[in-house]
């Protein structure tokens, strides 16, 4: 039985064909831009997918950029909110894919599909307690509690955590449109760009902009380590391949947490994504698995 997955980002949607054991078997990337160019080349690839391999699939799962709709009983399930994504609002992902093609579509977050991904396949097994973060063009964080996503009055908005802010040190104003300092406002790779004069990718190890980006980020984990107690936390996004950033972070979170709450190895404790930028995608065909299952 083969099952769809779709990541859909702010800047590329990635959309795949899996199995049970997360092999990948088809796979397709591409820019998003409007809602309906984007939408209709998801449909095609499954469409072309579904004729390729002469079966049908038991169910798609939709991961995607937010604020969105995650609520299964609300109407307005697997819409976008008010996303600064231009065109994007009150698009609905999951509708237009299970009308195009007749198939259950279950929907959730990027960053819940991340962390749904890594705990079928990659950092995460056996771990009941975990969370997955990543920094790139914005800021996320999806969490599993005691087996299950979590989930609330909408869904977590982790990267638009509240973090000190310096302005000696640091007189960037910061870019979020709705909080400006907040932590994506501050250390996503936008931010980055903006504050440093280019991007991310261009800055070299010896920059000062990763020792400020690891303070915002460390002072993040520790806020996400003493509220949600996880067993491990999975750090990945754009932002993350620059090397020395995952030993900064890894060196300043026990300092800030100065003994209170002792710590496996960080090595161990704070790890990149062991499915590297598959897990979303892989996440997304999870719970197109898990979906067909209740069925």
């Amino acid at each position: 039985m083969l099952y769809g997955g779709v990541e859909a980002g702010g800047t590329k949607f990635v959309c795949a064909v899996g199995d049970r054991q997360g092999r990948i078997l088809a796979e397709r990337r591409f820019p998003t831009t409007t809602p309906e160019e984007t939408l209709s080349q998801v449909v095609a690839f499954f469409r072309h997918a579904s004729e390729a391999y002469g079966l049908k699939f038991s169910a798609v799962g939709v991961v995607s950029f937010g604020p969105a709709d995650v609520d299964p009983e609300s109407p307005n399930y697997g819409e976008i909110g008010a996303t600064p994504k231009e065109g994007w609002e009150g698009t609905n992902i999951a509708a237009f894919v299970h009308r195009a093609l007749r198939l259950p579509v279950v929907f959730d977050t990027d960053v819940n599909g991340a962390v749904w991904g890594e705990a079928r396949w990659g950092a995460a097994q056996g771990l009941r307690t975990v969370l997955y973060i990543t920094v790139g063009t914005g800021v996320g964080g999806g969490a599993i509690v005691e087996g299950n996503l979590l989930h609330g009055l909408r869904h977590p908005e982790m990267g638009h955590l509240i973090v000190p802010h310096d302005r000696v040190r640091d007189p960037f104003a910061g870019i979020c449109p709705f909080h400006g300092d907040c932590l994506e406002g501050l250390a996503s790779g936008t931010a980055l760009a903006l504050r440093w004069g280019r991007p991310a990718e261009d800055l070299p190890s010896e920059h000062p902009a990763w020792s400020l980006e690891a303070h915002y980020l460390a002072l993040a984990v520790t806020s996400y380590i003493l509220t949600l107690a996880p067993q491990r936390i999975i750090i990945g996004g754009g932002v993350m391949r620059q090397p020395i950033l995952l030993p900064l972070i890894r060196a300043k979170v026990p300092r800030l947490l100065g003994g209170y709450c002792p710590l496996t190895p960080m090595e161990r404790y704070l790890v990149p994504p062991t499915l590297g930028d598959r897990a979303g995608v892989l996440g997304a065909i999870a719970l197109a698995i898990d979906a067909a299952k209740r069925r």
